[in-house]
């Protein structure tokens, strides 16, 4: 059912009438999977995606670049108000903190300009984490579009009160059926499964397909033929989240290594990776078991298979090694191009107050406020204070 309307939606899109569909539901539910749907449904579309990621909620107008930044060198079709707010926002020039409204109203024309001569599908996953000036950008756009061939899908999580696409045409996704809960159970099995365990099973994951998949891995295969010793029942994320850990706890330390930098850092920047890879004298062949075990996927940019897999990752990790990953990926972050990201990263690493580190965050509240990012200045100052 949720296939036909994305089906609809880019049909829609691609004669010209632009959609936007807003897809709820806890994690592991199936939204990025829908999204990916959409992204091979649309082939002759050109597709701009952006993630939210808590470590990124304090950069303003960090998602707007993620999508947009493919675009950016058409800016200068822009009307110059427009353009030169988003300039400054994106920190591409100096000048005072620009209006909202020409940021966002500079985003709009953007999409509408590529879209002209290419249908557009505009992906927006884990909205629940975009950084606020982001988040209210792109729901003024989502809330313009009309005829400009583009398909916006945004995928947020149940119980966030500050929704800002609250009103937006939507699909709540609720679990699969029983019927379909058991087939999907049963394609990720290879052995013999326990009448009564796949109903534990499928009860306890309450239809949730990403848990379906994930809560056979912390059973034995004892457990699963016969049912003896069965977990506890506990909220599906965190059971989702422990099979993760699990699984994350039997690849080798340069592996559990890397995926920690991976994580630390949300950017996906397979060259950032690698430097702050080799400063930690992990080599190459480290990743080869973490993308077996299907935890992560390195390509042309780091992917991990779900965002809970990123959580468990960091939340799994001694806080020596965290301190360790971000203190190497401040020295992996180019200072001129990346200040704020650095200083970020210089701040995860200090075990106490810093004096030079608390110096750069104050510099990048003060960026933040001349980009128009009040709420994360707001956030960067009492921590630069108290990094005294």
């Amino acid at each position: 059912e949720q296939c036909r309307l994305i089906d609809a939606l880019i049909a829609e899109a691609r004669s010209g009438r632009s959609r936007v569909m807003v897809l709820r539901g806890e994690p592991g539910i199936g939204k990025s999977a829908l999204m990916q749907y959409a992204a091979e449904t649309g082939p002759d579309f050109h597709v701009a995606r952006a993630d939210g990621v808590e470590s990124e909620m304090e950069l303003p107008y960090a998602a707007v670049h993620q999508l947009c930044r493919p675009m950016l060198d058409h800016l200068d079709r822009l009307p110059e108000p427009q353009a030169a707010a988003l300039r400054i926002a994106f920190g591409l020039r100096a000048g005072p903190p620009p209006d909202r409204f020409l940021v966002s109203l500079a985003v709009l024309s953007l999409l509408s300009g590529q879209a002209e001569s290419q249908p557009l599908l505009c992906l927006i996953d884990d909205a629940q984490w975009l950084d606020q000036a982001s988040a209210q950008t792109l729901a003024f756009v989502a809330r313009r579009l009309y005829g400009e061939s583009v398909a916006f899908l945004v995928g947020i999580r149940d119980g966030d009160e500050t929704d800002p696409f609250a009103g937006l045409p939507e699909v709540n996704l609720t679990g699969l059926a029983d019927v379909d809960a058991r087939t999907l159970l049963m394609s990720a099995i290879p052995g013999k499964l326990d009448g009564q365990v796949s109903e534990r099973i499928v009860a306890e994951s309450a239809g949730n397909p990403l848990a379906l998949l994930e809560l056979p891995h912390g059973w034995s295969a004892e457990g699963l033929a016969g049912g003896f010793g069965l977990p506890q029942s506990v909220p599906v994320r965190d059971r989702v989240e422990a099979s993760f850990r699990r699984r994350i706890a039997t690849l080798p330390a340069p592996t559990r290594m890397l995926l920690l930098v991976a994580a630390a850092d949300p950017q996906g920047d397979l060259a950032l990776l690698w430097r702050a890879a080799s400063d930690l004298g992990i080599g190459f062949d480290a990743a080869a078991p973490a993308e077996r075990e299907g935890l992560v996927s390195i390509g042309a940019r780091v992917a991990f298979r779900h965002p809970l897999v990123r959580s468990a990752i960091y939340r799994t990790a001694p806080v020596a090694d965290r301190q360790n990953v971000h203190r190497a990926l401040a020295g992996a972050t180019d200072a001129a191009r990346d200040p704020d990201r650095r200083a970020w990263h210089r701040a995860q690493s200090a075990s106490g107050p810093d004096e030079d580190i608390a110096a750069e965050l104050e510099q990048s509240a003060a960026r933040a406020k001349a980009r128009g990012g009040l709420a994360a200045a707001g956030t960067v100052e009492p921590v630069a204070a108290a990094g005294r």
